[in-house]
């Protein structure tokens, strides 16, 4: 069976599969208050189409899946398609990316299908600057959610999009989080998906910043080895029981080691978050392309891969793109 490598020599073992595009929250940095335009449920792909894909992909060498959104929970029955993941050969690892709003009920299940890595977006410690970014008031739930995450022994990270003048003030209270709680804190550059009218300007709350503002309230901070394929820069501070990651996700610094797919929840490969995708899966499968077709196209999406976000932003046809939202990209 072929296996995934890219045209750079990159090998490719791990997707991200977004399931929705529909989120229960309306973060400022993600869409309008008012939402997007969301296409007919029919348009998404169905979990046999999923599974399917999945199967594919884990015959080429794929062994890690990241199920997100949207919120993965907004969707009907998600625990079926975790369980059908769980059952493919060759998938090793499945991870969830969640709002926490809805997932508390389903942590035990997930334990038992094998989940063992979370990712909780959460980007304040407090309860009115939550309701200011997500227009929601619902961190006493995803707090609940959180701390029944570790208590269920969850790797749990915590993903915090900085915002200036928004929530840049906890990011000293987020990284003595980590004191006491074996949690990674992680701060995401803010990128251009947002679902506006616009592409977002200079970017201030750049990696290189939010190093300096944590290294001068902590100057005990150790650079870490980052892992293989890590997006983030890793640190650790003695004796917390946590540890703080930054990503450089607008800066892109981490592209030359990319390992991952993204799949929308419309079918649409992307081969970088930064693309305006390949090819529609979706529409090849309802096309009646076999398995055999559907491998030589994902083999020629790999084998003209962008080298990184900037070559990938540069090929768009249609320019910086600023109305798409990371709710329909995948986040």
């Amino acid at each position: 069976m072929p296996s995934l490598i890219d045209n750079h020599g990159r090998p490719i073992n791990y997707v991200r599969l977004a399931i929705t595009d529909r989120c229960n929250l309306r973060c400022t940095y993600c869409m309008p208050e008012q939402g997007i335009d969301f296409g007919p449920r029919s348009t998404l792909l169905q979990y046999e189409e999923m599974l399917r894909l999945m199967r594919i992909l884990a015959d080429m060498g794929i062994n890690k899946v990241r199920i997100t959104g949207g919120e993965p929970f907004v969707r009907r029955d998600v625990m079926d398609l975790f369980q059908g993941l769980a059952a493919i050969d060759g998938i090793t690892k499945i991870a969830l990316t969640t709002n926490g709003t809805l997932t508390q009920t389903h942590l035990p299940a997930l334990w038992d299908l094998g989940v063992r890595q979370i990712n909780l977006s959460l980007d304040t410690l407090d309860r009115s600057r939550f309701f200011q970014i997500t227009r929601r008031d619902e961190f006493d739930t995803v707090w609940a959610t959180f701390m029944a995450m570790l208590e269920q022994q969850f790797e749990v990270k915590i993903n915090v999009v900085l915002l200036q003048g928004q929530n840049d003030m906890d990011i000293i209270p987020f990284v003595k989080l980590t004191q006491d709680l074996p949690v990674s804190v992680r701060f995401i550059e803010e990128m251009p998906f947002n679902g506006g009218d616009a592409a977002q300007g200079k970017l201030y709350w750049d990696w290189k910043r939010i190093e300096s503002v944590i290294q001068s309230e902590f100057p005990q901070i150790n650079k870490i080895p980052d892992p293989p394929y890590s997006t983030a820069l890793n640190y650790s501070i003695p004796d917390f029981a946590g540890s703080v990651g930054i990503i450089p996700a607008y800066s892109r610094t981490f592209c030359g080691t990319c390992n991952r797919l993204r799949v929308t929840p419309q079918g649409l490969l992307k081969t970088c978050l930064y693309d305006q995708g390949v090819f529609n899966i979706r529409d090849l499968m309802r096309a009646g392309a076999t398995d055999a077709e559907i491998q030589t196209a994902l083999l020629e999406a790999i084998g003209s891969r962008a080298k990184d976000g900037y070559e990938a932003e540069n090929r768009r046809l249609s320019g910086f793109p600023a109305r798409e939202s990371m709710t329909t990209i995948g986040g």
